[in-house]
């Protein structure tokens, strides 16, 4: 089993690239550090370091043990941090969403944290790519994805699925191919993604998202019906957002023949620890969510 103490050691190393550094940063001395390298290259029968003056690089070798090093390191000391104080209701959990359920969850988990002060919710809001990429790097506890992910890496499991909806000003009551045409898309990070669900189970015509020329684009879930509901164009967004958008009166939902809906799927990183307050965080959003 390979020493912690000397894993730490070398990915210190490998990190700040100086074993003087290193060794002011660990209170060792720089024979120390070499020493940790030394029993750490013995212990797992393979050279990790070349050594070249006062600089080195890193052999395949290394460069696999820091990369899957680090991971070790890290669940050991989530590990450790769990044992030594686990309480469901202290401590932060850190959570991303799309932005479409977020307007929905978000502000009921602030209300659990009003009522539970020491249970700090971190919530983020990113497209599905960059949930999964933080989700990957341990960035946080909790991710909700609107696709399957590929990963083995990630634990998905379904808990609901929310409808996708076409969306115009209120102006607009009969919605047809010609009409999207004219009146051009509102574009935002999932359009394409969505446009490509929704419109081609219901229109013949619809082949890409390029077909519609471009009257606008926001990255910000509360505002992408803004320019919508002023006239400036269509978008394809998950129900909870059209819900939660703060002028409802100025919009009008177009309910297609052919209802697509989107499975929403509570992710997890699979080497992750699990404390209570995550599992009890989980708990909660599949209630709200459901």
């Amino acid at each position: 089993m390979i020493n912690l103490t000397w894993l730490k050691t070398f990915c210190y190393l490998v990190d700040i690239g100086h074993f003087t550094k290193t060794a002011d940063k660990l209170f060792m001395t720089q024979s120390g550090v070499s020493q940790h390298i030394k029993k750490l290259e013995q212990q797992v029968g393979t050279l990790l370091l070349v050594r070249a003056g006062k600089s080195f690089s890193l052999t395949d070798a290394g460069l696999k043990l820091y990369q899957q090093g680090k991971q070790l390191l890290k669940t050991a000391e989530e590990i450790t941090t769990s044992i030594k104080h686990d309480d469901p209701l202290v401590g932060t959990v850190k959570i991303t969403t799309p932005g479409s359920v977020g307007l929905k969850l978000y502000p009921q988990l602030l209300t659990v944290q009003q009522r539970q002060p020491s249970l700090i919710i971190d919530y983020r809001f990113a497209p599905n790519a960059s949930i999964e990429h933080q989700l990957l790097d341990r960035q946080v506890d909790i991710g909700l994805l609107t696709e399957q992910t590929k990963s083995a890496n990630l634990v998905s499991t379904p808990i609901a699925v929310e409808p996708l909806v076409l969306i115009t000003s209120s102006k607009i009551n009969n919605i047809n191919w010609q009409t999207l045409v004219d009146i051009g898309f509102i574009g935002h990070p999932d359009g394409e993604y969505h446009c490509q669900q929704l419109l081609s189970n219901n229109y013949p015509q619809f082949e890409h998202i390029s077909q519609f020329k471009a009257t606008g684009f926001s990255n910000q879930i509360s505002l992408i019906l803004e320019p919508v509901s002023r006239g400036l164009g269509f978008t394809v967004l998950p129900l909870h957002a059209v819900n939660a958008f703060h002028n409802v009166e100025a919009i009008k939902v177009h309910h297609l023949k052919n209802t697509v809906n989107e499975t929403l799927y509570l992710c997890q990183n699979r080497l992750a620890f699990e404390s209570n307050r995550i599992q009890y965080i989980k708990s909660l959003i599949i209630d709200f969510i459901a």
